[in-house]
């Protein structure tokens, strides 16, 4: 898996990286379909899952592809 995310469940806990640095947080859920996070749009579906995350930090919501993700 080389410390990318293949398959993450509520809970798991892992960093990804944002524009202030690398974020460490948890994964909420599993997003299959379009949905809104502070005003943006997540293009997500059943063919390309988007994981819902919530920084340790910030306690904010974000949302990201499988890829971005590492496991902590």
């Amino acid at each position: 898996m080389n410390g990318r995310a293949a398959t993450l469940q509520p809970g798991d806990r892992v960093t990804w990286n944002s524009s202030q640095g690398e974020v460490q947080g948890e994964v909420v859920r599993r997003q299959t379909s379009p949905t809104r996070i502070k005003g943006h749009k997540v293009a997500a579906s059943p063919d390309r899952p988007d994981y819902i995350l919530r920084s340790d930090r910030t306690g904010t919501e974000a949302a990201h592809r499988p890829g971005a993700l590492r496991r902590r």
